[in-house]
């Protein structure tokens, strides 16, 4: 995508890393610090809320770039919904000022190894354990955002809170000097976690896909008075009951790392994934609040 100004608008968008990284140069020579929120578009008001936040920088850069490392299933990738006239205009109504908007051959040039990470068990649960290679993927295409931009801070959805982890990691080892931003789930009125994905949910699987959260607080509200064994079995029942959902996996785990839990203690969150038709919804949520 060639870089561009949207008409009267300050914004600036960037396809190419060697004009961004300029443009990022001027900035910090300013001592200006900035936001980054990485983005694969269809964007949303979970991921204006990540932009607003970080309005507390000098400068907020965004990345819209649908990142074909990450997904295992091709078909996934083919219907991954791309709006980018909707995100651009998105993130201009949020004061976003930066864009980076690359193609694939900017940022897997094809003479490029790939790049392998150490999670520290961090991947072989949940997500990782039906998904094999994501988030060697996320990490990938992240380090890679993280070195273009070199934010002061980044801002993440707690929604993909597995994902959260596995970059506060990647920071912790290969950027210390970076601050990682957990922001909470925004949710519908009805509870769904908003995601790109809830675009492609016929009427009835979006309809019926509310079931998701209200399990989870319920999950929530009976912590002190059912074992894990028997919430697990209800949240089962009560999604797999519905017409179109199906529960691919229900954790309830430390949130510190991951590992499940037989017993709840204060760290305790649920965690979950389900098959609503063809498309795959997650969700979490802190168990002591």
């Amino acid at each position: 995508m060639p870089n561009h100004y949207l008409p009267f608008s300050f914004m600036k968008i960037f396809g190419k890393i060697e004009d961004i990284t300029a443009a990022l140069a001027q900035i910090r020579a300013q001592k200006k610090t900035v936001g980054f929120v990485p983005t694969m578009g269809a964007l949303h008001k979970g991921h204006m809320s990540l932009v607003l936040r970080a309005r507390e920088n000098d400068v907020v850069v965004s990345s819209i770039f649908v990142n074909p490392t990450q997904f295992n299933n091709p078909e996934d990738l083919k219907k991954y919904p791309r709006t980018l006239d909707k995100d651009l205009a998105m993130l201009e109504s949020s004061q976003n000022d930066i864009v980076f908007n690359p193609d694939v051959g900017e940022m897997y040039p094809s003479n490029e190894r790939e790049e392998h990470f150490e999670f520290d068990g961090l991947d072989t649960v949940m997500e990782g354990k039906f998904r094999p290679g994501h988030f060697n993927g996320v990490a990938r295409v992240v380090s890679k955002l993280f070195r273009i931009v070199e934010p002061d801070r980044a801002y993440f959805g707690e929604k993909d809170y597995q994902q959260l982890l596995i970059i506060k990691k990647i920071s912790e080892k290969l950027f210390p000097e970076m601050n990682i931003v957990a922001c909470p789930t925004v949710r519908e009125p009805d509870g769904l976690a908003m995601s790109s994905r809830n675009a492609l949910l016929d009427e009835t699987s979006r309809s019926e896909a509310a079931l998701i959260s209200r399990a989870l607080f319920q999950v929530r509200e009976l912590k002190d008075k059912l074992n894990v064994t028997e919430l697990e079995k209800l949240v089962s029942d009560k999604i797999n009951s519905s017409s179109s959902l199906r529960v691919e996996y229900f954790e309830i785990a430390d949130e510190r790392n991951l590992q499940p839990l037989t017993e709840i203690n204060e760290h305790a969150r649920a965690f979950i994934a389900v098959l609503a038709g063809k498309i795959r919804l997650i969700d979490n949520l802190s168990l002591n609040f």
